[in-house]
């Protein structure tokens, strides 16, 4: 299975922080926005990665993570050149996913709650016959992406935005899909405002029968930090995490670590990197506590 991040867009509601720097590239709190997207691919199991970029920042987004070696991944890169809306990116990736299942995650989503690891492992394994989206319930629905479902978790109806909305779930930026998505995103026609709309895909699949929901249920955080406001309660979120538990959010080496994708020796090399951070710290603690 490939991995897709979409790390586009123009960034306008935080402008003007956005002006000079992507938004996927601002700080939640010890590390840039793009490792939590990363990170959910990288839990799925998946460390074949395209990170999709404005051509404006594609040079900072190699910068910054490479070709992937140190996090145990291979990261690939390609450019979106206009924001022409998120199912673009299926067509911008056909020949990285290369007729294979994949997932996408937008790269301004935030992800944590306990067994996040099995509902992934578990859209993995459907996604050779459907695709599956991730639920969240939220008190105005309106200003989402809604899906009704069933008591299989089978998808009835999804509403962008809607007025009166048939349920509060709302649909967020992680989408597991079979290798028919590149085929089906090209059928697309770009809606009112010119985009490539990712409901409108997900419409495809429901009218198949091929829709499968799973619910990021309670005392699970989804975070989109698209505003001001929300950059700075993830950071603050994210903050108490980790200090309450003494364990990292989204740290990619321990990650590949646990996934067996790096070696002992090869997350110290990367903690020399780092010493004089809390990060750096972090993952001489963990290799250490696992001898």
């Amino acid at each position: 299975m490939k991995g897709i991040v979409l790390a586009g867009g123009s960034g306008t509601r935080l402008y003007p922080i956005t002006q000079g720097v992507s938004k996927q590239l601002l700080p939640i709190y010890d590390k840039p926005m793009v490792y939590y997207p990363i990170s959910v691919l990288m839990l799925a199991g998946i460390s074949e990665i395209l990170i999709i970029t404005t051509p404006e920042d594609h040079a900072a987004f190699k910068r910054l993570l490479g070709n992937g070696e140190r996090f145990g991944i291979h990261l690939s890169y390609a450019i979106q050149d206009k924001p022409n809306g998120i199912a673009e990116a299926f067509i911008i990736a056909e020949d990285f996913i290369a007729n294979e299942p994949c997932c996408l995650v937008l790269g301004d989503n935030i992800y944590f709650g306990q067994s996040f690891s099995q509902q992934l492992a578990r859209a993995v394994a459907q996604s050779n016959e459907s695709a599956t989206i991730f639920c969240y319930q939220v008190s105005d629905p309106e200003r989402f992406g809604v899906v009704d479902f069933d008591d299989q978790y089978n998808a009835l109806s999804i509403e962008e935005k809607p007025q009166h909305p048939k349920s509060s779930w709302a649909v967020t930026g992680l989408y597991f899909y079979d290798n028919q998505v590149v085929n089906i995103a090209k059928t697309l026609k770009p809606s009112a405002r010119g985009e490539l709309e990712i409901s409108d895909l997900n419409e495809c699949y429901l009218q198949a029968g091929r829709l499968k929901v799973q619910i990021l249920g309670r005392g699970f955080a989804w975070l989109d930090t698209g505003t001001h406001d929300s950059l700075i309660e993830a950071s603050q979120f994210v903050h108490t995490i980790e200090n309450r538990q003494g364990m990292k959010v989204a740290c990619l080496e321990e990650i590949a670590y646990r996934q067996g994708w790096l070696s002992t020796e090869q997350v110290l090399e990367q903690a020399k990197i780092l010493t004089k951070t809390r990060y750096g710290q972090y993952l001489i603690k963990l290799v250490q506590s696992n001898h």
